[in-house]
């Protein structure tokens, strides 16, 4: 039996929803998606809006993914940054590695 992904399926269109806590063993399920819109859809949307809490195997992945985006001119961008992604990512010093966006008011 397959299990329920936290990410929306690989049929799916539109962006990658991370899940409210992202952590090594939701990893997976990351890596599989963004391989598959990077090598079918091109242009690669993460929406962050729900996450809780995200982990170093996720942070990782999306670095990973990001500066593949980059090499290969393909848009790559983190949508509706929930403010516990951006304090995170910010306190890991990864914005720019990932492409993070940062206005004032997501800083606080």
């Amino acid at each position: 039996m397959i299990s329920a992904s936290p990410y929306n399926a690989p049929d799916e269109s539109g962006p990658i929803r991370l899940p409210v806590h992202g952590s090594t063993v939701t990893a997976e399920d990351l890596r599989t998606r963004l391989v598959f819109a990077a090598d079918f859809e091109g242009a690669t949307e993460i929406d962050a809006a729900g996450v809780e809490s995200v982990g170093q195997a996720v942070l990782q992945l999306l670095v990973a993914a990001h500066r593949e985006a980059k090499q290969s001119g393909q848009p790559f961008s983190i949508l509706n940054p929930s403010p516990a992604f951006v304090h995170r990512v910010v306190a890991s010093r990864l914005a720019d590695e990932i492409g993070l966006e940062i206005e004032k008011d997501n800083l606080q």
